[in-house]
Formats: structure tokens, sequence, C-alpha cells
């Protein structure tokens, strides 16, 4: 590994993620970052979608990442993520080593409910193989046992039985409307793939992060990765997805720019150091503040409701950001 300086390690770190203005399009994105996190809270816009505008700018159209993955489908999602179709052998990796782990509670429980509701189970892939696609709400709730209002899915356990029959593979998302996943058989959307190995998935895994971060930190030395890129960063200011993977790690962020960040939006308001849902601002090769903008969709304008450090080319990214939501003015 070749060792860098903070300065370099920066830089590099920028470069790897394409946040140094030479993204091109969203499919090419996608697999040099790797995948985008799903999550449907959105202030401004879903994480997805913010990440891919962080690095494409304000000409970034979010029918195309649509288009990606259900019309030409060289993107696919699982588990609230969305991956490159190159990557499913290591996605059915992953999938195989959760059927059959019994490390965590969660793997556990997943069994113990698909054991408990074999016939509600049947149920739901017969009706997917006769009628699918289909939403939730098409399928009756034929679960058996205790029925406890969940965090997410309520005292209805369809979703539940959707959510575990896509970590096992056996299901998958094939587009959505009006904001709810359509959901169809696995085997009829992805394609036949070659096998990996569980160790052998991760390892490729691991190669990817350290390739699309660039950098990393070992024993007090910044290491870049052999395929990493240095050189000079365009002077573009741009505010970040709080998942987005240039700070996602904390730590790493705070070690490469002394920049501490924390996602507030689980944090009693009365607790919160700054707000609920802010977003970090980098300028140049430099994380230099936050601010916290949020899109009144009723009104079409963007509001910023707070900003901290240094927000000097604040005015900068918030009116890339506006004219990218198509925000008719900026209310501060």
């Amino acid at each position: 590994m070749t060792v860098v300086s903070l300065e370099e390690a920066r830089r590099i770190a920028i470069r790897s993620q394409l946040l140094d203005g030479s993204a091109t399009d969203v499919l090419d994105t996608v697999k040099r970052l790797g995948f985008l996190q799903i999550d449907v809270v959105s202030p401004v816009a879903t994480p997805q979608h913010l990440v891919l505008f962080s690095r494409l700018g304000p000409g970034y159209d979010r029918a195309e990442l649509d288009r990606l993955l259900w019309e030409e489908r060289v993107l696919f999602e699982y588990d609230a993520f969305i991956y490159p179709i190159e990557d499913l052998p290591l996605v059915r990796a992953r999938i195989r080593n959760f059927r059959r782990s019994r490390r965590y509670k969660s793997e556990r429980w997943v069994r113990e409910f698909l054991t408990e509701n074999r016939a509600f189970r049947n149920y739901v892939l017969r009706e997917l193989d006769r009628r699918g696609p289909l939403l939730s709400r098409d399928f009756e709730d034929r679960a058996k046992g205790e029925r406890r209002d969940h965090r997410w899915y309520g005292s209805r356990m369809v979703g539940l039985m959707l959510a575990s029959l896509h970590l096992y593979g056996e299901i998958t998302v094939v587009g959505r409307r009006t904001g709810e996943r359509l959901w169809d058989l696995a085997k009829r959307w992805w394609p036949e793939t070659e096998t990996v190995s569980v160790r052998d998935a991760e390892r490729i895994r691991a190669e990817q992060r350290f390739r699309a971060q660039g950098v990393r930190l070992v024993r007090g030395e910044w290491h870049a990765h052999p395929e990493a890129a240095e050189g000079p960063v365009s002077d573009r200011a741009v505010l970040l997805s709080p998942f987005d993977r240039l700070i996602y790690d904390r730590a790493r962020a705070e070690a490469l720019w002394g920049f501490r960040y924390r996602l507030e939006m689980f944090v009693p308001k009365a607790k919160r150091e700054y707000g609920y849902y802010v977003l970090p601002l980098l300028v140049g090769a430099e994380v230099v503040g936050r601010a916290e903008p949020r899109l009144d969709r009723k009104t079409g304008e963007l509001e910023l409701l707070g900003a901290w450090g240094d927000t000097s080319r604040l005015d900068e990214a918030l009116a890339d950001l506006a004219a990218w939501l198509g925000a008719a003015r900026i209310v501060r």
C-alpha cells in the first residue's frame, strides 16, 4: 500500500467517491460507488437521489434511476440498497449465509417466523406466481401467533412476511406505485449467475469498499488503494446526504477532516446539537460546515432551518440544490 499525507488522503477520498466533478452518468456512478442506500425519509430528497445529485449536479434526472432499475434492469434492489446487476452473485452469497446463520437474533427470528407461518409463506408465493407483481395490500394477512405492533409494519404481518421472503431471496422489489414497493418472485426477475462462495464474496466486497473509499487509516497512517488517483479536486460547493459514504463512517470522517457528524433524526429535539436532518457541506477538498434545508412541497420553497461552521459558500450549494429540486425560491 502507498502511505499518503492527510491532504492527499482527503483528495483521494473525494476523487474516489466521484465528488470531484468527474461523475458523468447514473449507471457508472453507482458502479463506482458500489451501491446506493435507500431510505424513505426525505426532508429534501431521498438519500439515493441526493447522493447522485451531489455527484451529477442539478442536471441529474431522478427518472433515470427508475429506468435503470425497472426497465433496463442493470441495477437491482435488495434489503434497502441498490446494486449493479454484476453484484448479484455477491448478494446471493449473502442470502445463503443469512439463511444458514444463527449468529444474530434477526436471522433466528426470520427463520422461526417463516417456519411457524409455512402456510402463509406458501400462500404469498402462490399469489405472486399466479398474479404478480403485487403490492403489500394485495395479500390477505394469514399470519399465526401473537400479533404485536411492529415499529414499521404495525399489527398487520404481511409486511413482515414480504420482508422475510425478500431477505431469503425468494421475492424481490420490481417497482414502486405511489411510493409502495411492488413485489414479484425473484426467480422471475433476477437472471441466472455464477455461484460465489460466502468467503470469496466477503473478500470481494471488502476490496470494493476499499476501492470506493480510496484510503483507509491503518495504525495512524493513511494507506491509499493501489488504483486510487491523487490529484487536484475541483473547487465546488455541494451538500451531502447524511447517508453519503464520504462521511458515513463517522470515525473516518472525523480523522480525515476533524468533522464530527451525527444524524440526529432519532434524538429528542431538546437534546439535538444541530437539527433533525442536517447535511454536511463539502467545499473543494474540505468538509467545512453543515446546513439543514427542508423542501416545503406545498409552497415549493426550499427553507434553510439552520447553518453551522464555515458557510461562506453555502449559497452556491443551496442554489444548485434548489435548481435540482425545482424550488421556487430559497427562504432563510
